[in-house]
């Protein structure tokens, strides 16, 4: 990121701890300015390609294997509006084993049962009575008539078990499927970052195109 933070343009800040002097500021990085994907870049699906993050990988890490630069992790990370990778990126391993003993108390806990989800259940002509995946009882029984047969149906083993454990997979798997924008379409967001990053002459504070002025407290 470190490659992101120098793009961001400078504001005049107060020294909080001396306030007695408002005329002394320093330079800091507008951490406010926040660069996008413009939304007709986003919505054009040939920009991009689909990737499955392995492992421990880090952005720097995809961002070095796709684009052959570890400092264009924030290409990653916009492309795929994550805003705060402590919770929008897979866990490490290690942080992920101790989040789920963490939140859980116990391994065993873990493992135990979280809530059922419904199978599919189809009729003899193949519609579907009970679709994949509502949360469901343990003991749910589906009924229904079958016009195909001329028969009421009893379907009792309906029903799948979900862990803790099971869950919270699916939700580093989740997040574990991203999409990357191909490489010749960089430039593009290269000069979208330069005018998001640049002050408009005129504006309140500017002082330059990189540096802006804030109210004294």
């Amino acid at each position: 990121m470190a490659n992101y933070f120098k793009r961001l343009p400078n504001i005049k800040y107060q020294d909080l701890n001396d306030l007695n002097s408002p005329e002394t500021k320093f330079d800091a990085k507008n951490i406010f300015r926040r660069g996008k994907l413009r939304e007709d870049i986003l919505n054009q699906t040939t920009f991009f390609e689909n990737y499955f993050i392995l492992g421990d990988e880090r952005p720097d890490q995809v961002a070095d294997k796709i684009y052959d630069d570890p400092d264009l992790d924030w290409v990653i990370l916009i492309t795929n509006n994550i805003v705060n990778i402590q919770e929008e990126w897979p866990m490490e391993t290690n942080s992920y084993n101790n989040y789920l003993l963490e939140k859980y108390g116990t391994y065993e806990a873990i493992y135990e049962i979280s809530h059922y989800e419904s199978k599919e259940i189809k009729d003899s002509s193949g519609v579907v009575v009970l679709p994949k995946g509502l949360t469901v009882t343990e003991n749910h029984v589906v009924e229904y008539f079958d016009p195909n047969t001329e028969t009421h149906v009893i379907f009792e083993d309906c029903s799948n078990e979900v862990t803790n454990y099971m869950k919270e997979e699916r939700i580093q798997e989740q997040k574990r499927s991203i999409r990357i924008l191909k490489a010749k379409y960089l430039n593009i967001v290269f000069q979208d970052m330069e005018e998001i990053m640049t002050y408009e002459k005129g504006s309140t504070g500017y002082i330059s195109r990189t540096l802006k002025d804030t109210e004294s407290v």
